[in-house]
């Protein structure tokens, strides 16, 4: 069986965000980088699980994104997996992130394509049905369970006010979110290997870009806390009815 996981970097989650471009453009002057959360710890490690069950099983990692992207798929390698991919070109919208994901899928021929539920950033939630919908597998959302009994995988994911159990035959898409598997945090071994393990640098296939950012903008800042005292009532019911527009 051949796995591969799809790894995001994504600013950490302390970065102070801001733009530059005539707000066109994420500034990253000074963001610390992190792997996306949703592709670490739950898509990944639940990868590694079944690698770990599975001693046949091949484990590759793949990112799309330029030569500063490099730490963090080490970092994933740190955790597991044999080998990672990077696709030399900076990122563009999801279509064609996935585009150049699909691709090297199609070439790699995988059974299983995990992926994070989305990325901590644009919350975008669509690389996994992007890259089903290129390369024509079945893809399954949102997995809280995935366990694997041959070529039958079953996967539980939360639909509106319950949960839903599936079973489909691999090949397969699957992104991945909290309870699929536990995190992982790197050790001093994984660390050491990680630096020897082979990370391939690809060129990019054509794709199209269907999409461009016309602006960003931050949320209003934060009014001030009216504190009212506590004999005032008639006061505190007024403010809640007009500015609050509670009652």
């Amino acid at each position: 069986m051949k796995i591969l996981v799809c790894v995001s970097k994504t600013p950490d989650t302390t970065s102070k965000v801001a733009f530059k471009n005539g707000n066109t453009q994420f500034d990253d002057a000074g963001v610390q980088w992190i792997i996306n959360p949703y592709d670490e710890w739950y898509a990944l490690v639940r990868a590694i699980e079944l690698k770990e069950k599975d001693a046949s099983a091949t484990l590759h990692l793949i990112t799309v994104g330029g030569a500063d992207t490099e730490p963090i798929i080490r970092k994933a390698l740190a955790l597991g997996g044999d080998e990672a991919i990077r696709v030399n070109t900076e990122e563009q919208d999801p279509y064609f992130v996935a585009s150049q994901i699909a691709e090297v899928a199609r070439q790699g021929n995988y059974d299983l394509i995990f992926t994070g539920k989305e990325t901590i950033d644009y919350n975008g939630s669509s690389m996994g049905g992007l890259i089903a919908e290129l390369l024509d597998m079945p893809y399954l959302s949102l997995a809280t369970k995935f366990e694997l009994n041959g070529n039958e995988a079953t996967v539980t994911r939360e639909i509106e006010g319950g949960e839903e159990t599936a079973k489909v035959n691999l090949p397969l898409v699957v992104s991945c979110q909290k309870g699929v598997a536990e995190q992982r945090i790197p050790n001093m071994r994984g660390i050491m290997a990680a630096r020897t393990k082979p990370l391939k640098v690809l060129d990019p296939s054509n794709a199209d870009i269907l999409t461009s950012v016309v602006s960003y903008e931050l949320p209003p800042a934060k009014a001030g806390v009216k504190l009212v005292e506590a004999d005032q009532v008639e006061e505190l019911v007024r403010l809640l009815h007009e500015e609050a527009k509670a009652i």
